[in-house]
């Protein structure tokens, strides 16, 4: 969970309608998060043009590259997230071999609810969804908050024109360690039998240790 006293000061400041190799989300396939009410979008510091975070994990390890000429807006809202460690110590509750690997919803319900409604205006997709990219969640215009995921398909004919705007590429530990996180649980609830996203974010990783045991999860993710 966060660790500085700035994460506290500052937390108190479409989808598409083409289903995607059978992992349904609420009907659609496409990697999304909660609709929540309204809010303004929240305002960013600028990370740097290009940057490394990694991310040791029960796995192993791997490293994303972050090239914020592709997406500027996800690429700040992942920097700040890595450089405060919102990411320590999340599991990674939906893993589809052949779609995705997503994760973000913290641990603590009480950090999951601050930042819910601390969205960030979209950026136009430049670059293709396709296997190995990392782009936010989303569940319409101007709804990203802390969710991502990592392409494990070439998802670029359903996913780009949906508007999910990648924002850099495993670049170390794709095949050895992303591909082999635990996967049996199948896809979330309440389309398969997997993690329910509503429940992670009421009751945090109580509730994914009591049900879902062998999930994998993010012991650290740092920049580098």
């Amino acid at each position: 969970m966060p660790g500085s006293a700035w994460h506290t000061v500052f937390l108190v400041r479409r989808i598409g309608s083409i289903c995607l190799l059978g992992a349904l989300l609420a009907g659609c396939s496409a990697p999304r998060e909660k609709k929540q009410a309204p809010a303004a979008p929240a305002k960013l510091e600028r990370a740097p043009e290009r940057f490394r975070a990694k991310f040791a994990t029960s796995r192993g390890d791997f490293v994303i590259e972050v090239t914020r000429a592709w997406a500027p807006r996800g690429a700040d809202r992942f920097y700040e997230l890595v450089a405060d460690g919102f990411y320590n110590n999340q599991r990674f509750y939906r893993v589809r071999p052949a779609f995705v690997v997503q994760w973000g919803i913290n641990g603590n319900p009480k950090i999951s609810q601050l930042w819910a409604n601390m969205r960030i205006l979209d950026d136009p997709v430049k670059e293709e969804n396709r296997r190995g990219t990392v782009a936010f969640a989303k569940s319409g215009p101007a709804s990203r908050t802390t969710q991502v995921f990592i392409n494990m398909a070439d998802n670029s004919k359903t996913l780009d024109s949906t508007g999910f705007a990648v924002f850099g590429r495993v670049v170390s530990g794709l095949d050895d360690v992303v591909a082999r996180l635990y996967s049996a649980y199948g896809e979330m609830a309440p389309r398969g039998m997997g993690p329910d996203p509503n429940k992670i974010e009421t009751e945090g990783n109580a509730y994914l240790e009591a049900r879902f045991p062998r999930l994998d999860y993010i012991k650290k993710a740092t920049i580098e």
